[in-house]
Formats: C-alpha cells, sequence, structure tokens
C-alpha cells in the first residue's frame, strides 16, 4: 500500500479542493494518505512518503505561488532523482503554461511525474471533480 503526500496552497479554495477529491480518489484504491497545507510540511518528511502530491494554483504571470510552494519545490528539487510525484493546480487565466513549465523542471530534476500534472480551470466541478478522484487513484498504484 502506498502512503501519499497531498499537500498545497491554495488561494481561494480551488486548489484545496482538488488536493481534497485528489485524497479520495488515492484513498479509494486503498492508499494512505496524508492530505496537507505546504505550511505544515516539511522536505524532509514530505520525503518519507512513497508518492509526493503538490497542489499550486497559477499565479501572476503564470508562475507558482511564491511564498511558500516555490521555496519548497525548489528546497525539494535536488532530491527528486527516480522519485514518484504528481503535480496539480487550478487557474483563472492563461493556457496552462505554469504547469507545463513545472512539469519540465520536475521532470530535469529527474523526478518520475505522473500525467504531467493536472489542471482545472477555477473551482473543481462536474467531471473536474472525477478527473481529480482519477489522478488520485493514478498516484496510488503510481
Amino acid at each position: 500500500m502506498s502512503k501519499i503526500l497531498v499537500t498545497y496552497w491554495s488561494g481561494t479554495g480551488n486548489t484545496e479542493k482538488m488536493a481534497e477529491y485528489i485524497t479520495e480518489g488515492a484513498k479509494a484504491k486503498g492508499a494512505e494518505v496524508d492530505c496537507k497545507n505546504i505550511s505544515h510540511v516539511d522536505v524532509d518528511t514530505a520525503l518519507t512518503y512513497d508518492v509526493i502530491a503538490i497542489g499550486s494554483p497559477s499565479m501572476g504571470a503564470e508562475v507558482l505561488e511564491e511564498a511558500e510552494i516555490e521555496p519548497f519545490v525548489t528546497d525539494l528539487e535536488g532530491k527528486l532523482k527516480g522519485r514518484p510525484l504528481g503535480i496539480f493546480g487550478s487557474y483563472g487565466w492563461g493556457d496552462g503554461e505554469w504547469m507545463r513549465n513545472w512539469a519540465d523542471r520536475m521532470k530535469a530534476a529527474g523526478a518520475r511525474l505522473f500525467d504531467d500534472g493536472l489542471m482545472v480551470h477555477e473551482t473543481p466541478e462536474g467531471e473536474d471533480i472525477e478527473k481529480c478522484k482519477e489522478f488520485g487513484a493514478g498516484l496510488a498504484s503510481f
């Protein structure tokens, strides 16, 4: 059984909702999951999990949240070789450039990236909820 950390930063609650649905999907597949705001997680603790999933909304000119997510990702970056990783987040504008850049960055760091990340426009509703649950289920068997 996989032990998964789902950690996130959320300004409006959209990325937090995604984290909750991802957690639900992973638990439904039998994974042990801890879902925590990034402010309650440090890199050393994150590295004790079999799979790490990080959620950040698109901010500014399509970048990661800069106060908590960016420093966490930077600290984690050198420790990702061969490690299973999922990334996800919500956006309100643009075309998802922040997610593509983030995915490329994590692959370059050597992470085994699940599904090139998951993006949801604004609030997860309808089929987006199912996509989040499927993403979590996929992480459970990744």
